[in-house]
């Protein structure tokens, strides 16, 4: 956390995250406007001590590098600092500045990057274990055969189909690709199928990064507005599960 905390003191630094929040996806040179007093380089130093704080997320296409803001770390740090009492109503607004903010965002998707110390087997595992889901994923138990072109499919306690999706590529245990169908609200309907992205990888020895990228939406969907909190509170979950050995609510 000292990382994260040295991060944000920065002005600078918090200026290229108001900017990444009001658009996401950006390159180098347009972060580089942000901050027109700094060097080129000046500019990749503070985004170097924002991606190594887990704050930002870069994804690489053909020649460009793009930015995305990471909330996961500062998730944990609300887990960790705000009550329960507050909690609710910290979210309630998130979610609003969330939705208010989103509309400059083109194409929208949804990037988060979180260290968990444990294994990259144990972090797959946990992907696909139906018990460990049910202790981190809002209760729900997946199923799936786990093979290119297999059902997806995470039910309630009471057997009702929260989401579902196929398996588009399945490479144990570094990445995992499926289509993603939200059924918890009959808003949800109108969507087409998005796409979920998992990649884990050795960040060093005994922890590992997880990466998800959730995109292939058209616009701002229902879905895509509903499953930005969320996956806040299922990775912060699963953290906290491989951590502890304890689900979030009771660690």
């Amino acid at each position: 956390m000292d990382a994260v905390f040295k991060a944000l003191a920065d002005p600078s630094r918090r200026a290229l995250l108001d900017a990444l929040k009001a658009r996401d996806g950006r390159t180098l040179g347009e972060l580089e406007t942000v901050l027109p007093n700094l060097t080129r380089f000046g500019v990749m130093k503070h985004l170097k001590v924002l991606e190594d704080a887990g704050l930002i997320a870069c994804r690489k296409v053909g020649r460009e590098k793009f930015h995305y803001l990471n909330p996961a770390p500062i998730q944990t740090l609300s887990d960790r600092w705000i009550s329960r009492f507050a909690k609710p109503f910290a979210i309630a607004m998130n979610d609003l500045k969330s939705r208010l903010e989103a509309e400059a965002m083109k194409p929208p998707k949804h990037v988060y990057e979180i260290l968990i110390k444990a294994s990259v087997e144990a972090v797959w595992n946990a992907l696909i274990d139906p018990e460990m889901t049910r202790a981190y994923y809002f209760g729900s138990m997946v199923e799936s055969g786990w093979r290119v072109g297999d059902r997806l499919t995470y039910r309630t306690s009471d057997g009702s189909v929260m989401l579902d999706g196929d398996i588009l590529e399945c490479a144990p245990p570094h990445r995992l690709v499926t289509t993603f169908r939200a059924h918890w609200e009959p808003e949800f309907a109108a969507d087409r199928p998005s796409k979920c992205t998992f990649e884990i990888t050795e960040a060093m020895p005994g922890v590992a990064k997880l990466t998800l990228v959730h995109e292939d939406f058209d616009g701002e969907t229902a879905t895509y507005r509903a499953v930005g909190q969320g996956w806040m509170v299922i990775l912060s979950g699963l953290k906290t599960l491989l951590e502890t050995g304890s689900p979030m609510s009771a660690a």
